[in-house]
């Protein structure tokens, strides 16, 4: 009899329903280092990375990072990959809903994909053959060819295609509506927008993965870095991006302050007339001096406190097929010597030198090293989405400080991006560099591929083609309200993500 009762007992509790998970409370604010433009809003139009601040709450992709995967299921439940590496079915997850409940299908899909835009648009289409619905569960994509980089431009940050918008609500209010309104698949729900002031989010409790725990997210526009630290120090914001220098370091001395630092690109210095016979960059000599003439570890020291990664390569030291170059050295005199051989003894004008307005402190100190040993430059600075898209249009002239995507991928997307005819961000290109790189672009022997990227990267680094200066430490402080800002949950990703993961502590807790 009592084990009749306590089987009994078992079977009651097991079949009890599970307690409801608790509704999001709260609002949790970021001080955010940049402008936030409508663009971001609409997955179609990612030039970018700090398209996935927003992103990664309005919207939801097929497959993206999350906590632990560098790809991860999402909107899609499941995909395979046929053996020959031109099919990729992808299976929707059953029960997925946009914000407005109509259900997420593949034909959403399939729509997201085709009106794609973005920096990476011609990448992508021009190697698919076919997009195909053969069910509302199921999107199967037809590669011409073998493309052993497809997923990494398909599900990672490169190219925004697999993010899914709803494709009725589209047609229906068009492009421009969209972003005014825009309705996703995310976490979190449009609720305003005021430009150049805030962007507010507010929590969808029927998101698949789970409901997220703060009820409301604040975006907060404050670009003065000594603002941003000073409103999280009076409590009016609970999480600021980008601390640089000493206010990184007044932020660490400052009570329930704490610092987290990642590490989501690389920086570097382009010269974008290396190929015109009539410029000073088209000699290596001037080139390498350039290299020589920044001091890389004093540049880190002021900037990041000695934190960011020192590196000699555009490609981030965690990319698959990553090769690792020696950082050029710090030789200014040496720098000197080689322009005077080039022709240049009393150095040269440069003219200008671009860079993201976000990035200012680190331009004017290599402006000031390059100038130390000759080369005169004038700085530059433009907001970081009118920056990328000059790049990208290719209509910036000079010195460019170029600001690359670090942490997952492969070796061969910023070579792509940046050294091939006709990349995403390259102003020109080399014929040999060129043809390794269409040698290795449809192999799927890893080993052979691998022999051949590193051959690659060896060619540019030997050929001077750019400066690269570090992996930057993107340094963010963290409020004490604040348990889990989700800064460094996704290898590689600048802000905080998931965001059905942050939290705030709880009423209870002492600040």
């Amino acid at each position: 009899m009592r084990r009749l009762a306590l089987a009994l007992l078992v079977l009651a509790l097991s079949a009890a329903p599970a307690p409801a998970a608790e509704a999001p409370t709260g609002q949790m604010t970021w001080g955010v280092h940049t402008t936030l433009v409508p663009s971001y809003f609409d997955p179609a139009e990612t030039i970018i990375g700090t398209s996935y601040m927003v992103l990664y709450g309005l919207h939801d992709a097929l497959v993206k990072p999350l906590p632990g995967k560098n790809l991860a299921p999402a909107l899609a439940e499941s995909w395979t990959v046929s053996p020959d590496g031109l099919v990729y079915d992808f299976v929707l997850r059953k029960g997925a809903r946009f914000h407005h409940g109509e259900p997420v299908t593949a034909e959403d899909a399939k729509f997201s994909f085709e009106r794609y835009r973005g920096i990476y648009a011609k990448t992508l289409k021009e190697r698919v053959a076919a997009l195909e619905t053969p069910d509302p569960r199921h999107f199967r994509i037809r590669l011409k060819q073998p493309w052993p980089d497809f997923m990494i431009y398909y599900g990672m940050y490169s190219a925004s295609a697999g993010w899914v918008v709803p494709k009725k609500y589209v047609e229906k209010v068009g492009d421009e509506g969209f972003k005014k309104a825009p309705v996703g698949a995310g976490p979190y729900r449009f609720v305003s927008f005021s430009p150049g002031v805030e962007l507010t989010l507010e929590a969808f409790e029927g998101y698949w993965r789970k409901s997220p725990s703060v009820k409301r997210l604040v975006f907060r526009v404050i670009p003065d870095p000594s603002t941003r630290l000073a409103a999280l120090k009076r409590g009016e914001v609970d999480l600021v991006f980008s601390l640089v220098g000493e206010l990184a370091e007044e932020a660490r001395r400052t009570p329930n302050v704490t610092l987290k630092a990642v590490y989501p690109s690389v920086h570097w210095l382009s010269f974008t007339e290396q190929w015109d016979p009539k410029s000073p960059w088209h000699d290596r000599r001037v080139r390498v001096a350039a290299n020589l003439a920044i001091d890389r570890r004093g540049l880190d020291q002021v900037r990041t406190g000695g934190l960011s990664r020192i590196t000699g390569s555009i490609v981030p030291t965690t990319a698959e097929y990553y090769w690792a170059p020696p950082p050029p050295p710090y030789d200014p005199v040496r720098a000197k010597r080689l322009l005077a051989e080039a022709g240049f003894p009393n150095g040269f004008d440069a003219g200008d030198y671009y860079c993201d307005m976000t990035s200012t402190d680190a331009a004017e100190a290599v402006i000031g090293y390059l100038q130390a040993v000759g080369i005169r430059a004038k700085l530059r600075p433009m907001e970081r989405a009118a920056f990328n898209k000059s790049v990208a249009d290719r209509k910036l002239r000079g010195l460019v400080q170029l600001i690359g995507p670090g942490g997952l991928g492969s070796a061969s997307r910023t070579l792509e991006a940046y050294t091939s005819a006709g990349g995403a961000f390259a102003y020109g290109s080399y014929p040999d560099v060129d043809g390794l790189f269409r040698e290795q672009a449809t192999l799927l022997d890893r080993a052979k591929r691998e022999a051949i990227l590193h051959r690659l990267q060896q060619l540019v680094h030997d050929k001077a083609a750019f400066a690269p200066l570090y992996e930057l430490a993107f340094v963010n402080g963290v409020g004490a309200r604040v348990e889990e800002p989700g800064l460094g949950l996704i290898a590689g990703f600048a802000f905080s993500a998931p965001y059905e993961d942050v939290k705030l502590k709880g009423p209870g807790v002492r600040l």
